[in-house]
């Protein structure tokens, strides 16, 4: 499983910022809803992952190929 990484999952949002580049090799998951909200008129947030980072759903199915 040497593909298993974020930046090859269908999940992986590269979170452009304003400069239109993403920061560093972090991009958000949107593979779960967003978690836990800081006050009670914020917006959740998606969790932050690095490109090289991987998790346990990871599957050859889910790659950002589409």
């Amino acid at each position: 499983m040497a593909n298993a990484k974020c930046e090859s999952c269908k999940f992986f949002d590269e979170h452009k910022v304003n400069g239109a580049a993403a920061k560093n090799d972090e991009g958000l998951c949107r593979f779960n809803p967003p978690v836990n909200q800081p006050g009670p008129d914020a917006h959740g947030l998606w969790p932050v992952v690095g490109s090289t980072d991987w998790c346990g759903h990871y599957t050859p199915e889910m790659t950002a190929a589409e």
